[in-house]
């Protein structure tokens, strides 16, 4: 049944920031997928965390998971024709979008916090619910970027439930262009905490001072970013500046380019500063830089395929590549596939006009070779 997914971002759970308070009013089309339900996971340190539940079949739970400065809307926009809650549905499988602290449409976004946390308490409250409402005995993930990290760090810090995953971008191991290492090398994060920065965003509205129209004005010439890259879309420009090119430009339908301002928001300088311990250390550590994670190689002995744009220059796809050959090396190769995707960057291999036939298949596929046997 075509639902309105709008009212999904208000309440307690809705945007505190509005991030072009200029741009006008669009009209949204409704998605063809079941009446979304509203769900909330309490997390042990005290959060509630939002879950929105799409009920397309009885194929089992399948969690979706956002990155950093973002949030579910990625997997439900209506500006492509076919997005991935849609595609999913379709096919028999029962949607869950999980909103973490760091969800641009969470009142905790720009609150102090770190990777630690979305793995600590974000993961298990959000599995533990599923869970229970749904009576499976576990469930399938979907992990993307900054989710996809935590979520490592989750199943690698001992959680349970999770029978199966397929994730975006990045796996246990982190190689970044060189602008971005250099950058995690002059601890950038930190030099902003310093001057009283306690977040950043994407905002880019007029109602900012001199010093943001500046800043502006500054990124439109960055040389990091290439020329068939460039456009006049603003938050772009912070987009790159902050996490480095997301997505091919010609990737993007013409409607989604337009409401960027909707998909990207605010992140805290923690979250930053945990990004940049692991890009110094290459794989994952934790908020202090300390190696306890990937001690535990044997509870990520479950199936998951890793997806990467093959033009990512966020996360590079050598990465996934390390990723894989170590958890084949020692949990066995079967468990594990990767694809790289050509032509595709970073978030475009969620909500690209032509994912739902390049990128969405793949995801597919995993899902149903470890989808439910018995409900």
């Amino acid at each position: 049944m075509p639902n309105d997914h709008n009212s999904l971002t208000g309440g307690a759970f809705g945007r505190h920031s509005l991030f072009d308070p200029e741009a006008p009013p669009r009209e949204k089309r409704p998605l063809r997928a079941p009446t979304p339900e509203a769900h909330t996971a309490e997390t042990e340190d005290g959060l509630s965390l939002r879950l929105t539940r799409y009920q397309g079949g009885d194929k089992g739970p399948v969690l979706l998971v956002h990155g950093l400065g973002v949030s579910s809307l990625a997997f439900r926009l209506d500006t492509i024709d076919t997005n991935l809650v849609e595609y999913l549905t379709e096919n028999g499988y029962d949607v869950w979008l999980l909103d973490l602290r760091v969800s641009i449409e969470s009142p905790y976004a720009d609150q102090p916090s770190t990777a630690d946390d979305l793995a600590r308490y974000d993961f298990p409250a959000a599995v533990a619910k599923v869970r229970e409402v749904t009576g499976a005995p576990d469930i399938q993930a979907f992990v993307h970027c900054y989710g996809a990290l935590a979520f490592h760090m989750a199943m690698l810090a001992g959680l349970e439930g999770v029978r199966s995953a397929v994730s975006s971008q990045v796996g246990a191991h982190i190689d970044v262009m060189p602008a971005t290492k250099a950058k995690s090398l002059l601890h950038f994060p930190l030099v902003l905490k310093a001057l009283g920065i306690g977040s950043m965003t994407m905002r880019t509205d007029a109602t900012d001072g001199w010093l943001d129209r500046i800043y502006n004005r500054a990124l439109a010439f960055n040389p990091s970013i290439a020329a068939e890259e460039r456009c006049d879309n603003p938050v772009c420009y912070r987009v790159t500046f902050l996490y480095a090119p997301l997505y091919e430009h010609d990737q993007l339908n013409i409607a989604t380019h337009a409401v960027m301002h909707e998909l990207f928001g605010v992140a805290s300088i923690e979250n930053f500063e945990h990004l940049t311990r692991m890009v110094q250390g290459g794989h994952l550590v934790d908020a202090e830089g300390e190696d306890v994670y990937l001690t535990h190689v044997e509870r990520l002995a479950i199936p998951i395929t890793y997806i990467h744009g093959a033009q990512n220059e966020t996360w590079l796809p050598s990465a996934t590549e390390r990723t894989v050959r170590w958890l084949a090396e020692h949990n066995g190769a079967d468990l594990y596939r990767r694809h790289v995707i050509p032509q595709y960057g970073h978030i475009d291999c969620i909500f690209g006009k032509d994912a739902a036939r390049d990128v969405y298949p793949l995801i597919l596929a995993h899902l149903e070779e470890t989808a439910l046997t018995e409900v």
